[in-house]
């Protein structure tokens, strides 16, 4: 996967960039029951690529655009030693061309991002049942860090 090209997404992108979005939202209901069914965004995609505080990328190969991901610049919590941190999302490969490195790359190309904007904290999320992509992160750096805890509580009229 020599051939391949990060670069900054344009509004251009944003019809197969939306169409990511929807895969992977479709890839992470079986991790989350509370995901809505029907359509849904998580993302302003449009915003996000014109943001300044914030990058989306893209990976493509021959004109196709085959994986995305997104970095934006988050206040931290008052109590850490730094102010803000960089939060990764929106990673996505097309199913064909997972496990080739390309998400890597996305990374890199955010971790180059985060450094320029002298945000040396980086973070992203991920379902804890999604050990695809953990084992993926963690390839790329990341370790385990914190882990967030839910209980769905019924009304006493239950």
């Amino acid at each position: 996967m020599k051939n391949i090209l990060v670069r900054e997404a344009v509004l251009a992108d944003l019809d197969m960039l939306l169409s990511f979005e929807q895969a992977l939202i479709e890839a992470e209901r079986p991790f989350d029951s509370t995901i809505r069914t029907g359509h849904l965004h998580y993302y302003d995609l449009k915003e996000l690529i014109m943001n300044k505080e914030a990058i989306v990328v893209v990976a493509e190969m021959d004109g196709r655009v085959l994986s995305s991901g997104f970095g934006m610049a988050k206040p931290a919590r008052h109590y850490l030693d730094h102010t803000k941190y960089a939060y990764l999302g929106f990673m996505y490969t097309h199913s064909d061309y997972r496990g080739k490195g390309i998400n890597s790359k996305i990374i890199d190309t955010l971790k180059e991002w985060a450094v320029q904007q002298s945000l040396y904290e980086i973070r992203l999320t991920v379902y804890q049942d999604n050990l695809p992509a953990i084992a993926a992160y963690e390839k790329a750096g990341f370790k385990k860090h914190i882990v967030e805890m839910r209980m769905k509580h019924t009304s006493p009229e239950s």
